[in-house]
């Protein structure tokens, strides 16, 4: 019986046994999602080298047999779908060969997307935030509670 290989706990650990030509398609992203989210920490979930903002999974990426690939997110593949066009996408996912990796400022792009999608719902979750993200409906509540003290 052949023994399982070990999970990899690091990027560089999953990009060991990688050809040449994927560790470099592989570190060239690493790169660019670093420049763009320098506070981000590398990290291993579901197998995969990613990164984390503020606890949570910002982007992923890595490598199957035919094929490299970066998950951004649904969003962020939607919001640029006219920018990649050239790339296989799915939803929240962009394939691409190891010979032809990603440029570099459509990752930014796509990862500076991805930063303000979780600032955008956090605003939305935290109620002291709430009331900046949606400006609007925050002054017709307030009017409309300042003339119910008024008709008083």
């Amino acid at each position: 019986m052949l023994a399982k290989p070990a999970k990899p706990q690091t990027i560089d650990e999953y990009l060991a046994p990688l050809s040449n030509e994927k560790r470099a398609a592989l570190e060239k992203l690493r790169r660019a999602i670093k420049s763009a989210a320098p506070k981000a920490e590398e990290c291993i979930s579901y197998r995969l080298p990613g990164f984390r903002l503020g606890g949570k999974l910002l982007v992923s990426f890595g490598a199957s047999a035919n094929h490299c690939a970066f998950y951004p997110g649904a969003h962020a593949v939607q919001a640029h779908r006219d920018e990649l066009k050239a790339y296989d996408t799915s939803k929240g996912t962009i394939r691409f060969q190891a010979d032809s990796p990603l440029p570099a400022t459509l990752v930014r792009k796509l990862v500076k997307t991805r930063i303000a999608q979780y600032a955008a719902n956090d605003r939305l979750q935290r109620p002291e935030l709430r009331a900046a993200a949606e400006p609007e409906r925050w002054a017709v509540a307030f009017l409309e509670r300042l003339a119910i003290v008024f008709r008083r």
